[in-house]
C-alpha cells in the first residue's frame, strides 16, 4: 500500500495534493476491511483510487468553461485548500499543484478545446461516463472478493467385502462418481463368496456381497438379518476356445448355433469313463493325455464352484435336485471326482479366468466362470480373436446378493438396486441388473454372442444339502 500511494502522488502530482491522494487510497482500502481474500487488495485499492482521482481531475478541469464567456475572472479557488493561483486577464484559470507548478498533465488553455467539447453537456457526459467506469470497477473487484462456496460435506466412507468378479465394476471411475454424487465412498475387499460367508471376520465390514443367495443366506443366518438385496445376477458359463468348441463338437459335448451349449450330461460320461483329450476322434488340435475336465475354483471356499456342483449333481441325480441323504450319498462320488481330479484350485474366479485370458488353452482348455466376467474382459479388449463363451445346459443362475450389516451397508445396497446409473454401470460390466436393453446393447457391441432368453436354467439345491455335498467333497481333499 505505502507503494501504491508513492506511486498515486507521483502520477497525479500535477492536479491532487499527496495528501489528498493519501486520503482517497486510504478511504478506498476500508472498503475493503473485513474481506477474507487479501491477495489482491492493495491492486484493487490503487486501480480504484486511480479512477476516483482521474475522474475528479476531470470535473476540474471541465469547471471553468461553466462561467459566462464576458466574465473573466480575476482568480481561481483550488479544489484542494493547498493550492490556490491567480489568472492573468483573459486566460483561462490553470490548475496548480501543491508546489506551484502548472501541470503537464492538465495544464490547457480550454480555448484550445473545439466548442463542442466545451460545452456544459459534453462534460458533463464526460464526467457521468468515468464515473460508470469507476463504479463498474468497484462493484466486479467487490464481487471478486467475495468468499467461495463451502466444500461439500464429506463422503461416509462404507467397507465392504465382495466376490473377487464385482471387483472391476466396484473399481470403475464411473461407479466411484455415482456413488460419490449420493455421498458415498465404498472401499471393498474381494474373497471367494463361500469364504465370506463361513470364514472371514464380516465385524470389519459395512456389508458382504458374495455372488450367490445360498451364501448370502448363511450370512442372513449367522447374524439374524432378515434385509438383502440382489442387485444383480449372472448365469454361469464356461470360456473356451474356438478349437477346443470344434473337438467337443464332434464328441457330442458342444451343440452349434447362435450361442454354442455345453451338454452338461454328455460331459459326466466322458469323466466317468475317465476319458483323455488324446482319446477324442480326430483330434489334432489338444493331443494331451489328461483327464477331459472343465477348470474351477475351490469348492471349499468360493461359490463358482458351488454353482458347478450344483447342477453336475443335478445331472447325475437323473435331472432332478438333490435333496434327502439318500440321493447325497448316490451323487457325491461322481461330483467330488469332478474337483479332486483336478489338482490346485484357487478360492476366487478371478485367478483360473486371468489364467484363461492370458496363458491360453495350454493348462485351461474350459474354464468355469460367470457370464459377466467374459462380457467385462471383452469390454476392456481382453477377449482375443479364438477364444469363445459357451453355455453350460442346463444352467443355474448365479444372484448377487447384498446382506447390509449395518445402516449403511443397507444405503448402499438401496443404491445399487434402485439407482439408474449404478444399474446400467452393471449392464455394461456384463451384469444382469434391471437395465436389460442396456446389457443387451453391451454384449452386441462388443461382438459376444449371449442367450438373450435364458430358458434351460435349473435350482440349485438347498442351503443344507448344498451344505451337505460341498462338506462331503471337502473331507476328500483330506
Amino acid at each position: 500500500m505505502r507503494r501504491a500511494a508513492d506511486h498515486l502522488v507521483q502520477v497525479f502530482a500535477g492536479t491532487h495534493p499527496a495528501e489528498y491522494v493519501e486520503d482517497v487510497l486510504g478511504t478506498v482500502h476500508r472498503r475493503f476491511d473485513g474481506r477474507p481474500v487479501r491477495d489482491f487488495v492493495p491492486i484493487l485499492v490503487e486501480r480504484i483510487a486511480r479512477g476516483e482521482l482521474t475522474a475528479k481531475a476531470a470535473a476540474e478541469a471541465a469547471a471553468p468553461s461553466e462561467a459566462p464567456a464576458d466574465v473573466q475572472p480575476e482568480t481561481a479557488t483550488a479544489t484542494h485548500p493547498a493550492a490556490t493561483a491567480k489568472t492573468a486577464p483573459g486566460t483561462t484559470a490553470d490548475t496548480l499543484d501543491s508546489s506551484g507548478r502548472h501541470s503537464p498533465e492538465i495544464d490547457r488553455p480550454l480555448r484550445m478545446w473545439p466548442p463542442r467539447i466545451r460545452s456544459k453537456g459534453f462534460l458533463s457526459l464526460i464526467l457521468v461516463v468515468a464515473v460508470a467506469v469507476v463504479a463498474a470497477v468497484v462493484v466486479v473487484n467487490i464481487r471478486q472478493e467475495e468468499p467461495p462456496p463451502p466444500p461439500p460435506p464429506p463422503l461416509t466412507i462404507v467397507r465392504g467385502v465382495i466376490g473377487s468378479e464385482k471387483k472391476a465394476f466396484f473399481e470403475d471411475p464411473r461407479v466411484l462418481k455415482a456413488l460419490a454424487d449420493k455421498g458415498v465412498k465404498v472401499d471393498v475387499e474381494p474373497a471367494g463368496s463361500r469364504q465370506i460367508a463361513t470364514s472371514i471376520d464380516l465385524g470389519r465390514y459395512d456389508f458382504a456381497f458374495p455372488s450367490s443367495a445360498p451364501a448370502g443366506e448363511l450370512i442372513q443366518r449367522q447374524r439374524r438379518i432378515s434385509t438383502k438385496y440382489t442387485p444383480f445376477s449372472s448365469p454361469m458359463a464356461i470360456a473356451t476356445f474356438q478349437p477346443i468348441a470344434d473337438l467337443l463338437t464332434k464328441a457330442g459335448v458342444v451343440k452349434k448355433g447362435p450361442v454354442p451349449t455345453f451338454n452338461v450330461g454328455r460331459y459326466l460320461e466322458l469323466v466317468t469313463t475317465d476319458t483323455k483329450w488324446d482319446q477324442l476322434t480326430d483330434n489334432t488340435v489338444y493331443p494331451v493325455n489328461k483327464n477331459i475336465l472343465v477348470s474351477t475354483t475351490d469348492p471349499r471356499t468360493s461359490n463358482s464352484a458351488a454353482m458347478y456342483l450344483a447342477i453336475a449333481s443335478y445331472v447325475a441325480n437323473g435331472s432332478t435336485i438333490v435333496h434327502g441323504a439318500s440321493a447325497e450319498k448316490d451323487v457325491l462320488p461322481l461330483v467330488t471326482q469332478l474337483f479332486t481330479s483336478q489338482g490346485y484350485t484357487d478360492n476366487t474366479s478371478e485367478g483360473p479366468f486371468n489364467e484363461y485370458l492370458t496363458v491360453g488353452m495350454g493348462p485351461t482348455p474350459m474354464v468355469w466362470i460367470y457370464e459377466a466376467q467374459f462380457i467385462d474382459a471383452a469390454t476392456r479388449g481382453r477377449i482375443k480373436p479364438g477364444m469363445v463363451l459357451m453355455y453350460p445346459s442346463p444352467t443355474v443362475l448365479s444372484k448377487h446378493t447384498l446382506v447390509p450389516l449395518n445402516a449403511s451397508g443397507d444405503r448402499v445396497g438401496r443404491l445399487l438396486s434402485t439407482d439408474p446409473e449404478l444399474q446400467r454401470l452393471a449392464a455394461e460390466h456384463g451384469f444382469r441388473s434391471g437395465d436389460t436393453a442396456g446389457f443387451a446393447k453391451v454384449a452386441a457391441d462388443h461382438n459376444v454372442p449371449v442367450a438373450t432368453d435364458l430358458i434351460d436354467v435349473v435350482d440349485i439345491p438347498s442351503y443344507d444339502t448344498l451344505e451337505h455335498l460341498l462338506d462331503g467333497v471337502a473331507k476328500s481333499y483330506g
